[in-house]
């Protein structure tokens, strides 16, 4: 499985992971996503990098990878 790591610097609280996470958790081939506050970062296990920007951006956030 691959690993990808994407920078969201708009993550600030928990209520923002949890958002990425539910969205990013939906998209098709992920198997696991760990939102890190402090590191505003989002670290997902499978998955496609544009339909993970995609999630990320539905949840409200803009990722950069």
């Amino acid at each position: 499985m691959n690993e990808q790591l994407f920078s969201v610097p708009g993550i600030t609280c928990g209520h923002c992971a949890t958002a990425i996470r539910q969205e990013v958790a939906a998209v098709p081939g992920v198997c696991h996503v760990d939102v890190d506050i402090t590191g505003r970062t989002v670290r997902v296990t499978g998955g496609e990098a544009g339909a993970i920007r995609a999630a990320i951006a539905e949840a409200g956030y803009e990722a950069a990878r």
